[in-house]
């Protein structure tokens, strides 16, 4: 079972625009991503996001980007600010999930998958970023790693 992380596309600020949608650049960055991604050959099943408009858009060009039949859904508790353990008890064990989501929840939630804590630092999730856990020996294990302008 696969875990995809990965945090949304550049946005407009939300003086230009109060909904923040992906701008230019980040949509073009989420595409590029796509194509790194592509290079893993991932299996994913679906992709999950918070419902902010910048998260919806960039789990619409990867469901779009990647091979496969995949499902999007929204879905709470990946906001921002949300709890990550209380998220970590809703990680299924039988699909491979893409959650695409914001900071700090992502962060603070690859923190607390490898180490079992949401406050030791693991990796710093730039606009694009996307990491693959797997969960070996109910262990969960960094299996790769798009950071985007890395080819």
């Amino acid at each position: 079972m696969a875990l995809y992380l990965v945090r949304h596309g550049r946005y407009v600020s939300s003086d230009q625009d109060p909904e923040k949608r992906l701008s230019t650049y980040g949509k073009k960055e989420i595409k590029d991503v796509a194509d790194q991604i592509n290079k893993y050959h991932p299996a994913v099943d679906c992709i999950k996001h918070s419902g902010k408009k910048r998260a919806m858009q960039t789990a619409q060009i990867l469901a779009t980007e990647l091979k496969g039949d995949i499902t999007i859904q929204e879905i709470d508790g990946i906001s921002p600010n949300d709890d990550v353990i209380r998220f970590a008890d809703r990680i299924s064990n039988d699909k491979n999930e893409m959650l695409v989501g914001h900071l700090p929840f992502l962060e603070r939630l690859i923190s607390y998958l490898i180490t079992g804590s949401p406050d030791k630092k693991v990796l710093d999730f730039s606009n694009g970023t996307t990491v693959c856990l797997d969960l070996e020996f109910k262990d969960w294990v960094i299996k790769w790693a798009v950071l985007p302008g890395k080819k």
